[in-house]
């Protein structure tokens, strides 16, 4: 039998561990300066070498109008959501042979952070 001191040790570190991973979008916000070489986000955004990520979840990848996609992107029929975007962002070329993007994000905690930033902005660039 566990003693009550026991079980609220135990819960705090649950607590913690996932904390340490929960998404902040504004630290999405700072982590996403990285991106914006290639990338633009919000109400006047514009593609650039990749294209702009407004309205990214539920989008199909390779449909931006204007944008410049690999034949790998195009044909990848990725929907992205956050577990596609994860995958992607942390290994591009893995998840889609050919493609152009180069920077690859191995840390869990800015993916998510970058997720949460992403997904506040809908279609028409505005944020939700």
């Amino acid at each position: 039998m566990m003693s009550k001191g026991l079980i609220v040790g135990i819960a705090a570190f649950v607590a913690s561990a996932g904390g340490a991973l929960a998404q902040d979008a504004a630290a999405g916000e700072t982590a996403f300066t990285k991106c914006q070489p290639c990338h633009s986000v919000g109400e006047d955004a514009k593609n650039k070498i990749g294209p702009i990520l407004n309205g990214l979840d539920g989008r199909k990848a390779g449909t931006v109008s204007n944008a410049m996609y690999s034949k790998g992107m195009k044909d990848s029929d990725i929907t992205w959501n956050e577990t596609t975007f994860k995958e992607f962002v942390s290994n591009p070329a893995g998840k889609v042979p050919g493609t152009m993007m180069l920077l690859a994000v191995k840390d869990e905690k800015e993916l998510g952070d970058l997720w949460a930033y992403l997904e506040r902005f809908g279609p028409d660039g505005k944020r939700k």
